[in-house]
């Protein structure tokens, strides 16, 4: 922890301190440089998109392979900082997708999983309803298994990964351009933080910090999240009996019981606009009712479970679901790193390090991280 009354100069300040910009402060500083990682409400804070208890691990992306890859460097990533605390932060529940009898994405999810050399098993419904009988199965056919995928304790971990790197509890104002390069910033409290490198990872606030460049490329969604309570003395829905799932077709996903924490279950399509400074975190009758009528359908013994715990965040969406990963056209030193769309906690360690890369110039862009690619109308294509 720097103090606050400190000269604040360094080589990189990177601003949010969410999962994207906790790793990327991470892996700058394992490249040697000095950083400032700074944030105005903490890491792993109840208004960030990295915050809450718990967000899934897994490897499928349809035939995305870039992401698979990515999660699966990211897992490796994980567990040696993992290894290096000392503190597990990962729950290995496997991960298993509902696929219909035609289900070209799962079935892409597959191919993608072999061709990476992941493990996984291919269950058909006999073999479903004998091994996850906590389910009715309805319309779906077969099942697509990750063993080795799981819950990452998100909180937790952005917090582990801060740890790492000098960090301050500060807001910023939007920067403003000194002949196509930033010298410094300023904090709202009136505080002056001179670098050679900015990289601005805000999740949410991107388009608030700069509203002329991205408030038409990035919209911040709400997202509501529900946790039921299991019947007591019941174990069949907690972690190492009952896997995390994804109902893709049905835009659903859940985890099992993890610490105690219930029965974990969200609506993945996009929510109405939010604000993350101001937005009201409470869910609505209309979001429970949804839960409920889905909880018949797919898991009658938890249909009228009570709910214990209730969070609303939100996914910053790019056009597509890509990531933005770029340099910011009007300033050769600041970076952008952002549009995690819902998906992208479990890829903080890979968004690190290759944005760590493209820093220090040792990196070669991916065109689909470029801001040239992302466009105002919005078709989702990665999940």
């Amino acid at each position: 922890m720097v103090s606050y009354n400190s000269p604040m100069q360094c080589d990189v300040a990177v601003i949010g301190a969410g999962v994207f910009g906790a790793w990327t402060a991470y892996q700058l500083r394992l490249a040697g440089a000095s950083v400032l990682l700074l944030d105005a409400y903490g890491p792993g804070n109840s208004r960030a998109s990295s915050g809450g208890e718990t967000r899934i691990m897994r490897l499928g992306y349809g035939p995305d392979e870039i992401y698979s890859r990515s999660a699966q460097r990211s897992m490796v990533l994980w567990r040696q900082l993992f290894e290096k605390t000392g503190n597990n932060l990962f729950r290995k529940t496997g991960l298993l997708w509902l696929a219909r009898e035609r289900d070209a994405y799962c079935e892409a999810t597959l191919t993608t999983l072999q061709r990476i050399g992941a493990n996984y098993e291919r269950l058909d419904r006999e073999e479903l309803a004998r091994r996850f009988p906590q389910l009715a199965f309805g319309p779906i056919a077969w099942g697509l298994l990750e063993p080795d995928s799981g819950a990452l304790l998100a909180r937790r971990a952005v917090q582990a990964v801060a740890a790492q790197v000098d960090y301050i509890e500060a807001a910023i104002a939007s920067p403003k351009t000194q002949g196509g390069k930033l010298n410094s910033i300023q904090t709202t409290g009136g505080k002056e933080i001179a670098a050679q490198q900015f990289v601005f990872a805000c999740g949410p606030w991107l388009p608030k910090l700069f509203p002329d460049l991205l408030s038409k490329l990035i919209h911040v969604t709400r997202q509501e999240v529900f946790f039921l309570g299991v019947p007591p003395g019941d174990d069949s829905f907690n972690a190492g009996v009952l896997p995390a799932w994804i109902d893709f077709n049905d835009l659903v996903y859940s985890i099992p019981n993890v610490d105690g924490r219930g029965f974990k279950l969200a609506i993945d399509a996009h929510g109405p606009e939010f604000d993350p400074d101001r937005g009201e975190r409470v869910v609505t009758t209309s979001g429970l009712n949804a839960v409920r009528e889905y909880l018949a359908q797919r898991v009658p013994r938890l249909a009228n479970a009570p709910v214990i715990e209730t969070r609303v965040c939100q996914y910053e969406n790019t056009s597509n679901g890509d990531f933005l990963i770029d340099r910011h056209p009007a300033f050769e030193n600041v970076w952008l790193i952002g549009g995690g769309s819902g998906h992208g906690f479990k890829h903080g360690p890979t968004v690190g390090e290759y944005a760590a890369e493209l820093i220090t110039g040792r990196g070669t862009p991916e065109p689909r991280f470029s801001l040239a690619t992302k466009q105002r109308v919005r078709q989702r294509e990665v999940y």
